[in-house]
């Protein structure tokens, strides 16, 4: 049976249909062709066309795949946006290198993906990656999505009603491990050694403030109000890489708006720590500086940090245990849980109890040094 065809373009035959697509403003009707190997197939790619308008879909979305598109969207969208920060940036491409970009979906047509292929993904990563990993990887996605939904390549977010697995047990560990803090005795050590040298304040600061360490690299003395004695917390330092193009990188100390609203915060100044600050010559610009007179950047706090305790015989706490000590003595001299959650910044109550395990350990050390005396 000879194939119907109505239409020869380069000596071969097609099927041509003509439909009305919509209208200009003067009314006349704007209309395209359409073709196919036979008259149902031209018809079919006619009402494709017609119903993805409808739907407010992009034209030729099925060109993209899913990597193509958040490779754009990441840098096209994204990294020209002023309202993203450089370390939001910086954690969405990873997310995008580490699990988007040679992944079992990379490949898939955008306009082809749906929710069950999304699932089997991750289905297969929760093998071997935790709930939280797991749960991060989603929320990016979902943010890219919804843009890919808003800007018509797709009619609906497919990463809607998942069932989400993975380890739950690093959420249990996080929520149960004990929070290391320094003690008394540990504490004294350290302040004998580093008397008299630039890390001093910087540890009573912090000690005094319970700042996260990129709040206390972040403090300026605009910030500092040594008659009221109270510091403002509005800023956060963050080493983070700054994309120059998409194979191109390179690290800077960035001074941004922290991560919460709750952040954002005015903290008392021990009144101790008044008289080292007013002893302070140059009450300009940042606290602390390098010998370069930069910002001073985190990772070298805290190698400076790991020195200071080696020398002093204490093992090895990362940095934010000074934070962890100010939250734990502050509940083990009786302030109520809720101050000691506000004037840390913590989003949540639960955050704050974690310290309170670390008050009933010391409270039960300090007991025990009787069983000496009673045995």
């Amino acid at each position: 049976m000879a194939k119907k065809t109505n239409y020869t373009k380069n000596g071969i035959e097609y099927y041509r249909i003509t439909k009305t697509i919509g209208h200009k403003e003067d009314g006349t009707p704007v209309k395209k062709e359409f073709y196919g190997n036979s008259k149902s197939e031209a018809e079919e790619k006619a009402n494709k066309y017609i119903n993805d308008l409808k739907n407010g879909l992009i034209q030729n979305a099925e060109n993209y795949t899913v990597s193509q598109l958040m490779k754009i969207w990441l840098f096209d969208f994204l990294h020209n946006s002023v309202s993203i920060k450089p370390s939001t940036f910086q954690r969405y491409e990873g997310i995008y290198r580490n699990y988007i970009k040679s992944s079992p979906i990379a490949g898939t047509k955008i306009t082809k993906l749906n929710s069950v292929q999304i699932q089997n993904y991750y289905n297969d990563l929760s093998k071997d990656k935790s709930y939280s990993q797991i749960s991060t990887l989603n929320k990016v996605l979902k943010v890219f999505f919804n843009w890919c939904y808003k800007d018509g390549y797709i009619i609906k977010n497919p990463c809607s009603n998942l069932t989400l697995k993975g380890n739950k047990t690093d959420i249990i560990n996080n929520k149960t491990k004990e929070v290391k803090i320094l003690s008394i005795t540990e504490i004294n050590t350290i302040k004998n050694y580093i008397k008299g040298t630039d890390f001093e304040l910087l540890f009573l600061l912090d000690l005094g403030t319970g700042l996260r360490l990129g709040e206390l690299l972040a403090l300026d003395w605009e910030h500092i109000n040594l008659k009221e004695k109270v510091l403002k917390v509005d800023k956060s330092a963050k080493e983070v890489y700054i994309y120059d193009s998409f194979d191109k990188k390179h690290i800077e100390t960035i001074i941004q708006t922290p991560k919460t609203r709750h952040s954002i915060r005015t903290v008392p100044i021990p009144s101790s720590l008044i008289d080292i600050l007013n002893k302070k010559e140059n009450k300009e610009g940042y606290l602390f500086l390098d010998k370069q007179g930069n910002l001073l950047k985190g990772k070298n706090v805290s190698s400076e940090w790991t020195k200071i305790l080696k020398k002093c015989n204490i093992p090895h706490k990362k940095f934010h245990s000074i934070r962890h000590t100010f939250g734990s003595i502050l509940l083990q001299k009786g302030v109520d849980i809720e101050t000691v959650a506000e004037l840390m910044g913590h989003t949540a109550i639960s955050i704050t109890q974690m310290y309170m395990h670390s008050e009933t350990k010391i409270k039960s050390n300090s007991v025990n040094k009787l069983n000496s005396i009673l045995n």
